[in-house]
């Protein structure tokens, strides 16, 4: 099966192929091991010592300058530049820079909410709350994989509704310059949802 890693890179592990706008690309072994790990690990820094581990294994032989020869080559085969995507943190490894899923995903915030509240009515009904919203009124749209956002708020309900005691469920949201909030107030008890705004 072919997984889509960037809009023009495709990887498929059962084949152990990557293709470039639809052209395929041919690694070695250790190529394509290097790159499948940092797909598998995008926007984090991969040490060099994990990276041997779990790439190379103690079946291989390699001195220091091992992964840099294969990061070269791969590079190189993928059309990569020298420091994007992959992009060498000097004294602390690798970083595959990529656009995460979630960010392609914009909501209309107002909506979501309303059809995630109409969605959990009969829970509430069953507990005796009256659900509100009260959401920052200049936001109307955030960037967040929306069945991620709905399984967050899904389990904050979850814990909340098991002690819950007839009353309000109010949903309120505001915008700092480093997150979003979500507050969900059940009688009292408030939890947080914070969503990092993106730059």
């Amino acid at each position: 099966m072919n997984i889509s890693i960037t809009e023009h890179i495709s990887l498929n592990r059962e084949e152990r192929l990557v293709r470039v706008d639809e052209k395929e690309v041919r690694l070695t072994a250790l190529e394509f091991g290097l790159f499948d790990y940092l797909c598998k690990h995008p926007n984090r820094i991969c040490n060099r010592e994990e990276l041997i581990d779990n790439v190379w294994g103690n079946r291989f032989q390699y001195d220091s300058g091992t992964i840099d020869v294969h990061l070269n080559a791969l590079r190189r085969k993928l059309g990569f530049s020298k420091d994007r995507p992959i992009e060498t943190i000097r004294g602390a490894g690798l970083v595959f820079r990529i656009e995460h899923p979630q960010t392609r995903y914009t909501i209309d915030l107002h909506s979501f909410v309303r059809d995630w509240l109409q969605s959990h009515e009969p829970e509430l009904q069953a507990h005796g709350l009256t659900p509100s919203m009260h959401l920052t009124p200049f936001v109307n749209e955030i960037t967040i994989e929306p069945t991620a956002l709905r399984r967050m708020l899904d389990a904050i309900l979850a814990a909340l509704l098991p002690s819950a005691q007839p009353g309000y469920l109010k949903l309120n949201s505001k915008l700092t310059m480093q997150y979003f909030v979500f507050s969900l107030d059940l009688n009292g008890t408030t939890n947080e949802l914070r969503i990092m705004v993106r730059g």
